[in-house]
């Protein structure tokens, strides 16, 4: 309930200055629409009410710390489709990292400019894994199920960790999400085995194109060099 009235706080508000009303829906779809569909429609196109409130969250945002445990998520439409339940055993936590790149120091000798190497080198992961990987730092006794962005600014990026207490008897009773207490899945964040992480690897990308992600990238190039070195010559 407290998602629906803030839903109607955000969206049923009228709008002051040039925007346009939209139709008001039929009954069927209205009927056939969740309200997480609505707040996820939210999301996608704010309104003014929503941009003025994402600007004064912003401003506390800034004062937190680097990592913040949160009592329930800014986005609960996408924090249910990657796994959340409101329940014991589930942990949020609000991260923040900066944007960018690697933030190289010019080199003052040994290299001539076109080797400086120093503009347009960025990480080879996204900036939402490492967010999920520094989370899973700060709380080594919990698995990250998932991430979400949130908020960004020019300096940083806001994103909210999904974490789940594998060690926890509601968890652990859990027949949809016990499969994390297995040893299989520990430390599952580093080897990018989260959504991020996945997104990361190209591992989303089906098809023509995608020949050398899979099973990864280094396998695939391991498996090349070894198919073109040359065979040792026969003992006669």
């Amino acid at each position: 309930m407290l998602y629906i009235k803030l839903y109607k706080e955000v969206s049923l508000k009228p709008n002051i200055g040039n925007v346009a009303i939209a139709e008001p829906e039929s009954e069927e779809s209205r009927m056939s629409k969740s309200v997480y569909s609505y707040v996820r429609d939210q999301w996608k196109v704010p309104s003014d009410n929503l941009k003025a409130l994402q600007k004064q969250r912003l401003i506390s945002y800034r004062r937190e710390d680097a990592s913040t445990k949160i009592d329930r998520p800014t986005r609960i439409d996408r924090a249910r489709s990657l796994g959340y339940k409101a329940k014991q055993g589930y942990v949020l936590v609000r991260t923040r990292i900066r944007r960018g790149g690697m933030r190289k120091h010019a080199i003052t000798s040994g290299r001539r400019a076109k080797r400086a190497g120093i503009s347009k080198i960025t990480v080879g992961k996204n900036l939402q894994m490492i967010a999920e990987e520094r989370t899973s730092k700060k709380y080594p006794n919990l698995e990250i199920l998932n991430s979400y962005w949130v908020a960004e600014d020019g300096r940083y990026k806001w994103y909210e960790i999904i974490l789940v207490d594998p060690n926890h008897p509601v968890i652990m009773s859990d027949s949809k999400i016990n499969w994390i207490c297995n040893r299989a899945h520990k430390g599952r964040v580093h080897r990018a085995l989260t959504s991020a992480g996945k997104k990361s690897r190209g591992l989303l990308n089906k098809g023509k194109g995608a020949e050398k992600l899979r099973p990864s990238k280094r396998k695939h190039m391991v498996k090349h060099k070894q198919s073109r070195t040359p065979h040792p010559p026969k003992k006669t």
